[in-house]
C-alpha cells in the first residue's frame, strides 16, 4: 500500500521511518510512504503557502492553490481515484476499526494542515475523509499522520516479531473490543511487588481467565462504553458477565 503524505515539514518522518520494529514495513516497502511539500509548488521568491483569512482574526490559513497543485502531482502518479484525508479536529475518531479499514487498504494521501487551518475551497473540492485524535488540538496533522502509519503498518504481515502480539492488543476484536491485561516480566519480585501466582503456575486455561478478568475490570473502571459495546454484539458470557457483577 501507499501513502502519499502532504506536508510542509517532510524533515519531522525521516526518524519516525527509520526507528522502532515498524521500520520494518517501511523498508520492505508493504506501507510505502512518499514525501510531497506544497512549498515546492507555491509561486514567488518566497514560495508561499500561507496568508491571512478573510473576514479578519489570528493566524494564517493554508492556501489552495500549493495545495491543488501538489496534489495533482501525486495523482497523477497513482489511481485518481485514491482517498484524500485531512487531519482535522472535524474528523471521525481514529480507532481500532478505522486502523484495521486501512491496514488493508491501497492506502491514501495524508494532508497535514498547519497555522489556522486549510481554505474550505480545497476541502470541498478534494478532500474525501477527514480523521481526528481525539478533542484536542495539534500545532499540524503530522503527529496524526506518524499516528495513522504506525497503526496501520504494526499490522502487516512480519512487521511483529510475534505475530499473535497485535492479537492482544487494546480494542482488538480477538478482545471483544476490551482493553489489554497487565503484563509483567522479570524479576519476580520488584521492589517488594510481586509478579501474579497464577502466571507463575503455568497452567495455560487459569492463566487465560485471569487475562480475561483483568481485560473485564480493567474496562468496566476504565472504559465502561466498551462494555456496553461488548454487551450490544453479543459477546460477553456467563462468566464474564459473573466478573462484572462482582465489581
Amino acid at each position: 500500500m501507499r501513502f502519499d503524505v502532504v506536508t510542509l515539514f517532510p524533515e519531522l518522518f525521516a526518524p519516525f521511518l527509520t526507528s522502532g520494529i515498524t521500520r520494518r514495513a517501511y523498508a520492505s516497502g508493504q506501507v510505502d510512504v512518499r514525501l510531497e511539500n506544497p512549498r515546492d509548488y507555491a509561486s514567488g521568491n518566497y514560495r508561499r503557502v500561507d496568508d491571512r483569512p478573510f473576514g479578519g482574526g489570528p493566524g494564517m490559513v493554508m492556501m489552495a492553490e500549493p495545495l491543488s497543485d501538489c496534489l495533482s502531482t501525486i495523482r497523477g502518479q497513482r489511481d485518481q481515484g485514491v482517498p484524500v484525508v485531512l487531519f482535522s479536529p472535524l474528523g471521525q475518531p481514529l480507532d481500532h476499526a478505522m486502523v484495521s479499514r486501512w491496514a488493508s487498504s491501497q492506502g491514501a494521501i495524508l494532508v497535514c494542515g498547519r497555522y489556522e487551518g486549510i481554505d474550505q475551497r480545497f476541502i470541498d473540492a478534494h478532500v474525501t475523509e477527514q480523521i481526528s485524535l481525539g478533542d484536542f488540538v495539534l500545532s499540524g496533522g503530522e503527529i496524526a499522520a506518524m499516528a495513522l502509519l504506525d497503526a496501520v503498518a504494526r499490522l502487516q504481515p512480519g512487521v511483529l516479531n510475534d505475530a499473535e502480539s497485535f492479537a492482544q492488543d487494546s480494542f482488538n476484536p480477538a478482545l471483544d473490543g476490551l482493553l489489554d491485561c497487565p503484563h509483567y516480566t522479570r524479576p519476580e519480585q520488584w521492589r517488594g511487588m510481586p509478579v501474579p501466582d497464577v502466571l507463575l503456575s503455568g497452567h495455560h486455561e487459569r492463566i487465560a481467565r485471569w487475562r480475561r478478568d483483568q481485560c473485564l475490570t480493567l474496562t468496566a473502571r476504565l472504559r465502561p462504553d466498551l462494555i456496553a459495546q461488548a454487551r450490544e454484539r453479543g459477546l460477553l458470557g456467563v462468566v464474564d458477565e459473573a466478573v462484572l457483577a462482582k465489581l
